[in-house]
């Protein structure tokens, strides 16, 4: 009954039955009921029938007050549990989270999640409530027979009352928990079923089975937990496509650094061949002294380029720290003094994503190695300041700088030989922007400017 339905009902049936009273006692003609026994009489009737009907009414309203309750710790620990799995971009965990917050949710003794492989079977089976040794005893992946074919293949929603009445309950291992109660649902996102739960064994004393709330409970829970799924899918999938695009720009620049330094000295080894078989001793001293500068330039490339590598982030170590680190060691490396200073004092800067900061960390280390490489500086200065709306980056040296507008122009030799293109294309790729301030004699700035996320 609705609460518009009870309150028509507390309005009409006390008016009829009153009514009703009144016409029985107009109906039948008694003189005791006419008397004041007969009042009295009547009196009592009405009293009872007013403690019943109140009785009747606000039990109907505990009732729904306790279905309300129930519903809002329901939706309460609904929520919770999706922003648990929601808070986790790892597939791994998100899988594990899955299980475990739908386990906890519905008060389930066991919980499993199976994930469908594409080309059929299950890709990944994930458990609740069984110890890593009870997994090992019972051995391997299941396979995707019995009940968990219902689920798996068509998609549909299992309530059982004892599982093993059912004569679709075969394939279960030797040493593999007895189970009784089931409530299965599938994770569905798109019409494609991305896995499929599956709850076994109320813990709640006072029942055994699993009711229709928790399949409704459950089946709104497999919603949230689709959602993470794909989220922690695309995480990865934009994972990998970042690690790919940032092999390949590795290649670019080994190409374009270290394999063009390989060639000039391969030319110089020729150079030097040939003129001692001329016996002109002299000359060959001068090439194998260029070979040698040019042997060192690269040792120093690859130095530089493998201190860059183990810079890395990671979910504990932030942007400042690697770059601390590396300014650090950089300093050891090139003998050139280096300094990092972050405005404000203090400031942790992590407003940033973890694409945006790696990157950030990559344009750092390449502006530092270009002035190692070409500015004959004697000082350099990183500069980290947040903003409220921007992360910006400033490596500044007292070099020999070059002239902006030669090198725009494409004029050999007028600017750094290489990396000014890949740092502007890491900084777009990012949303930033890259600025570059240098002039002959006066030193180069490089400025990096990356927005920072706005959140509502």
């Amino acid at each position: 009954m609705s609460l518009r339905q009870l309150k028509w009902t507390t309005i009409v049936a006390p008016l009829a039955f009153l009514v009703l009273v009144d016409a029985l006692r107009r109906t039948v003609r008694v003189d005791f009921l006419q008397a004041w026994p007969g009042d009295l009489l009547i009196g009592g009737i009405v009293l009872f029938a007013v403690l019943l009907f109140s009785e009747t009414v606000f039990g109907r309203i505990e009732r729904m007050q306790a279905r309300l309750e129930q519903q809002n710790r329901e939706l309460l620990a609904l929520h919770e549990a999706s922003l648990d799995i929601s808070g986790e971009l790892g597939l791994e965990r998100v899988l594990q989270k899955v299980v475990d917050c739908a386990a906890e949710l519905i008060g389930a003794q066991y919980g499993a999640l199976s994930v469908p492989a594409p080309n059929g079977g299950i890709e990944a089976f994930l458990t609740a409530g069984i110890s890593s040794d009870e997994r090992q005893r019972i051995g391997s992946l299941p396979v995707g027979h019995g009940l968990l074919s219902v689920v798996l293949s068509e998609g549909q929603r299992l309530r059982l009352a004892d599982l093993t009445q059912d004569p679709r309950s075969v394939g279960f291992p030797e040493h593999h928990p007895t189970m009784h109660a089931l409530l299965a649902v599938p994770v569905v996102s798109g019409g494609k079923i991305l896995g499929n739960l599956y709850l076994a064994d109320k813990l709640d004393a006072r029942s055994s089975t699993f009711s229709q709330d928790d399949e409704d409970t459950l089946a709104r829970f497999a919603t949230q937990a689709a959602l993470a799924i794909e989220n922690a899918r695309l995480h990865r999938r934009v994972h990998e496509l970042a690690i790919t695009e940032e092999r390949e720009r590795i290649a670019r620049e080994m190409h374009d650094s270290l394999a063009q330094v390989l060639g000039y000295v391969n030319t110089k080894a020729q150079a030097v061949e040939e003129l001692l078989g001329r016996n002109e001793v002299e000359r060959a001293c001068q090439q194998v002294r260029q070979l040698g500068e040019a042997a060192r330039a690269a040792y120093a490339d690859v130095r530089e380029g493998i201190l860059a590598l183990r810079t890395s982030l990671s979910p504990h170590r932030g942007l400042l720290e690697a770059l601390t680190e590396y300014v650090e060691r950089w300093r050891e490396q090139s003998g050139v003094a280096a300094e990092l200073v972050v405005e404000p004092a203090g400031g942790r800067l992590d407003a940033l994503q973890p694409a945006a900061e790696l990157q950030l960390l990559r344009i750092v280390q390449e502006a530092l190695a270009n002035v190692r490489k070409h500015a004959n500086a004697s000082r350099v200065a990183v500069r980290l300041v947040e903003t409220p709306t921007a992360v910006e980056a400033v490596v500044e040296d007292d070099g020999r700088g070059f002239d902006i507008q030669r090198a725009r122009s494409g004029v050999a030799d007028a600017a750094p030989h290489f990396g000014l293109a890949t740092m502007r294309e890491r900084a777009e790729s990012i949303g930033g922007t890259l600025e570059i301030v240098s002039a002959t004699g006066t030193g180069t700035l490089v400025l990096v400017r990356i927005p920072t996320p706005v959140l509502a």
